[in-house]
């Protein structure tokens, strides 16, 4: 009984941010931190099973508050993402593992989330991404003076580049903020490797 109330509260809790992650103008870093967590502290305090029920339950909602398409959404990647980092944390994987696949999963749920907006909305989004992969190369070439102007492979890449890195710092922060958080709510995760320890050891509270 309480492991689902505990699934039907994280859930909804869960929903609610990425209702206002998806529509409120403000606030967007703060929620997209703080989507993947509630389901990830599920899975640790009541195990893979309770996990996988969060996130069905959070999809069911979402599809009857925001419509088949919109709701899903919430998968790519932070669902799928809080399951493995609940997953892993869970079984007590080391911190490499649990972080190097994390940035695969928000590298690729990233893209498909992408994709699939771009063919709601009927434009190509990449192109933004795009665009700020060609200011990167831009300002790195005139802060050196280098005379080269980048093809469109390259400026691919360093789009790309740009968006694993995000997800590298993304996921590392979630890990952060697990550590902190979770042992206050009757959870923990395993010890962050040596060379974190000066950035991820100390509490914020």
């Amino acid at each position: 009984m309480v492991r689902l109330v505990e699934t039907s509260y994280l859930s909804a809790a869960t929903a609610l941010i990425w209702i206002a992650l998806y529509y409120l103008p403000i606030g967007g870093a703060f929620f997209r931190l703080a989507l993947p967590l509630p389901l990830a502290l599920l899975q640790v305090r009541r195990g893979s099973k309770a996990g996988l029920e969060g996130v069905s339950l959070l999809v069911m909602l979402l599809i009857a508050l925001m419509g088949p398409v919109r709701g899903p959404l919430v998968l790519f990647p932070y669902g799928f993402l809080s399951l493995w980092l609940g997953w892993s944390w869970f079984r007590g994987l080391n911190w490499w593992i649990s972080w190097s696949v994390g940035v695969f999963i928000g590298t690729l749920g990233f893209l498909v989330r992408v994709c699939l907006l771009s063919f709601l909305v009927g434009e190509n989004l990449w192109i933004v991404i795009t665009r700020a992969g060609y200011l990167l190369i831009e300002r790195i070439i005139d802060l050196f003076n280098i005379p080269w102007i980048p093809d469109l492979i390259f400026v691919q890449l360093a789009a790309l580049f740009l968006v694993v890195f995000q997800e590298f710092i993304f996921v590392l922060t979630l890990h952060a903020v697990a550590f902190w958080v979770f042992p206050k709510l009757q959870a923990s995760i395993p010890m962050p490797p040596r060379i974190l320890n000066n950035l991820i050891l100390w509490d914020p509270i």
